[in-house]
């Protein structure tokens, strides 16, 4: 356990990961090969208690209130079969260890008892120095074993094992992301969960879609499939990672979505599964996909929503991917017959054909310097979207959201901003009401002096959107690190 994963080392510290990746950009904490030493990891937090996880249970908790649920995900306990090879695989490293132990303390009694031998025989001129060594070895023997009880490495060794039967970590290759498996999820969900793009389809065990290769640890088939793997590809270890979840922690050569056009063309036969109303003019659906087909889109992008008597509209996603079932979209009453057809309203089982996804404007995920989002009226969609797959994947260092609207509903996902501002250290929430880029500037600007080492995304009318990456520019924002979305509205 000398070297610790980003997302192990965090949970052990009791930290979220965001704040990890800003120590070791800070050059306080060192990476090798994307994880982090043991005693690296004690020395910039000493005063992080091993044995509380108050704090970060509660972070966790709202985080949870706030985001999206995954359907199915049991964060409790793993299965008992699961649970018992966990018990089992721990046991066999607690044994590996303690033979190791065994065998050092063997070896000092041995080389104690070769210094008194020596100090013994030593000739009268250097006895008095042998004496010297003889006794500083006994001396930090005995401080070794006072301190063995105190020790912080081994409190983090112990904490570590108690985390390793709760929840297994999946290493993924060649990207060298890695998440959690937790309850009975399978390594599939718990990647969608994460917000990692592994590549799937069916995700029931039909089409081998999301078919991967095991490089080492254990894993335990927690569902029967259809697809049938050859023998040949079952000798080099491969898998569904549907149909398994991870019993040790793993890692596993897979393909996953790094980019837009990684994703494949869907459309997908959904239904709606709720309509709230927002305001007179404003609604928000809730589509839902059946469970053998899942939408894979990433946070940002739109979809085209085509309704049973054929009018249709393009509309950015809501949600985050993590929850990807369960697709929300803002519909403002217009002139067109799509959302005419919504405000009749719609009744819940309504057919709903989604088809994308589209767009480029999505989360630069190995970013992980501060980001501001802006959002003007209808914006908040992809905006809330991108946030809520950040938080997802906690690697950006700060963010902060400004919310410019002038429609008579106001700010309608306040409630959600406050939520995530009351979990988050990292999280800043700014509604605003003027309607003018310029203000909104000036806003930003007073909060963040220095633009250039910030990451900007930018969503709404094209008038302000434009406006505001032309004064981002101006005051020395680079341009690769400005992202715009422009909504029909």
């Amino acid at each position: 356990m000398d070297y610790l994963s980003l997302s192990r080392a965090a949970r052990l510290a009791g930290v979220s990961r965001a704040e990890l990746q800003r120590r070791i950009r800070r050059g306080e904490i060192a990476t090798f090969e994307g994880s982090v030493a043991v005693s690296d990891l004690l020395r910039a937090f000493p005063s992080v208690s091993l044995t509380d996880d108050a704090a970060l249970e509660r972070v966790e908790r709202i985080k949870s209130d706030a985001l999206p649920k995954t359907e199915g995900h049991d964060s409790a306990l793993p299965s008992p079969q699961v649970l018992v090879a966990r018990l089992r695989a721990m046991s066999q490293t607690l044994v590996e260890r303690m033979s190791a132990l065994s065998a050092a303390e063997d070896l000092l009694d041995r080389v104690g008892e070769r210094l008194q031998t020596l100090a013994d025989s030593a000739p009268p001129g250097s006895r008095e120095q042998a004496y010297e060594t003889r006794d500083w070895f006994l001396g930090a023997r005995a401080s070794l074993n006072a301190g063995a009880a105190t020790d912080e490495r081994a409190r983090l060794f112990a904490k570590d094992t108690f985390l390793r039967i709760m929840a297994a970590n999946v290493k993924l290759i060649p990207s060298g992301h890695d998440y959690f498996v937790e309850g009975n999820e399978s390594i599939l969900d718990a990647s969608v969960r994460a917000g990692i793009n592994l590549n799937y389809g069916c995700a029931s065990g039909n089409c081998g879609a999301c078919k991967a290769r095991l490089i080492g640890g254990e894993t335990r088939r927690i569902r029967e499939h259809d697809y049938v793997l050859s023998e040949r590809e079952k000798a080099m270890g491969y898998l569904l990672t549907c149909s398994h979840t991870a019993v040790t922690d793993v890692m596993i050569e897979a393909a996953e979505a790094l980019c837009v056009t990684d994703l494949p063309h869907q459309e997908i036969r959904a239904s709606l599964r709720k309509l709230e109303q927002i305001s007179e003019d404003l609604v928000a659906l809730n589509v839902q996909t059946p469970r053998t087909q899942t939408l894979r889109f990433m946070s940002g992008q739109r979809v085209r929503l085509t309704l049973e008597d054929g009018a249709s509209r393009e509309l950015p996603i809501a949600s985050c991917p993590c929850n990807a079932r369960n697709l929300w979209f803002y519909v403002r009453l217009g002139g067109d017959t799509f959302s005419e057809a919504v405000f009749k309203p719609l009744r819940p089982g309504h057919l709903i054909t989604v088809e994308g996804p589209y767009g480029r404007f999505v989360l630069t995920e190995d970013a992980p310097e501060p980001a501001v989002f802006i959002a003007f009226g209808d914006g908040i969609a992809p905006a809330k979207s991108l946030i809520e797959h950040a938080v997802s994947i906690d690697v950006i260092e700060s963010f902060h959201l400004y919310w410019d609207t002038q429609y008579p509903e106001g700010h309608h996902q306040g409630r959600w901003g406050r939520a995530l501002a009351d979990a988050l250290d990292n999280f800043h929430l700014t509604p605003l009401m003027s309607g003018r880029a310029d203000d909104v500037f000036a806003v930003i600007r007073a909060d963040h002096p220095d633009l250039r080492g910030l990451r900007f995304y930018l969503a709404g009318p094209e008038a302000p959107i434009g406006r505001l990456a032309e004064l981002l520019r101006g005051e020395g924002a680079p341009d690769d690190r400005i992202a715009c979305e422009i909504t029909e509205t």
